[in-house]
């Protein structure tokens, strides 16, 4: 094997191993006393792309445990939703927390 390919396969090997996932954060749903359990099967559905048993079985977990996850993402993708479930409660205006936080 001539000595410029032997560098090539190295630095692809070294390359390879070098490609990293990015981090992954939860979107979590925090209950309150205000934010219907329709508005949030709706909120999961319509943004969260879930089935309704789905859908119903997490929101059912937020008003149980206080707090739920609505889905894991990329950091683009979960600041995306937080913001579109934030902007979709004020517009009706329901109180509904949504945060972010590293999986």
């Amino acid at each position: 094997m001539p000595p410029e390919s032997q560098y090539e396969e190295t630095a692809l090997a070294e390359s390879r191993e070098k490609v990293e996932e990015p981090p992954l954060f939860k979107v979590l749903l925090h209950n309150d006393d205000y934010t219907t359990m329709d508005f949030v099967v709706y909120v999961l559905e319509s943004i969260f792309n879930m089935s309704e048993e789905t859908a119903i079985q997490v929101m059912l977990n937020v008003h149980v445990r206080g707090v739920g996850v609505a889905g894991i993402y990329t950091y683009e993708i979960a600041e995306m939703k937080v913001e579109k479930t934030t902007a979709l409660a004020q517009e009706n205006e329901f109180p509904l927390l949504v945060t972010m936080e590293k999986a």
